[in-house]
């Protein structure tokens, strides 16, 4: 993955749509997966978890190794 707007961050964006910080996970960072997850599920409970999920996707779009 090189950067912004490569293939792999696309991917890693549509995985997190699905699961929030499952993109990180698919670009090798274990730990912000784990914060966006738990975060987002945290959240979800009192339905503010869209906010997480939303910053999933664009951490996972916009990241650069």
């Amino acid at each position: 993955m090189s950067g912004q707007g490569s293939s792999g961050n696309v991917i890693a964006a549509v995985c997190s749509f699905f699961i929030p910080g499952l993109g990180q996970l698919v670009q090798g960072r274990p730990i912000m997966a784990l914060i966006h997850f738990c975060l987002a599920g945290l959240l979800w409970l009192i339905l503010l978890g869209w906010i997480i999920h939303l910053w999933s996707i664009l951490d996972a779009a916009w990241y650069k190794p």
